[in-house]
């Protein structure tokens, strides 16, 4: 991963960074997921979906989506 870079106005005040894609997606997906996680109700559904042992095919999923 590379380097996270500063930007830094005349007065050498840090205004802004740049950050490698992947690490701003890690970023992104953690603040998503602490999000979803205030909620009660999002919180059991997501422990109920990480957990669930069956699952449907793609094409089933999507037939029933109507997609």
């Amino acid at each position: 991963m590379g380097q996270i870079q500063y930007i830094a106005d005349e007065n050498n005040k840090i205004t802004g960074v740049i950050v490698p894609i992947e690490l701003w997606r890690e970023i992104q997906s953690e603040k998503e997921t602490a999000y979803l996680l205030k909620s009660a109700a999002m919180k059991k559904r997501l422990i109920d979906a990480k957990n669930r042992k069956k699952s449907i095919a793609l094409d089933e999923a999507c037939k029933k989506l109507g997609i």
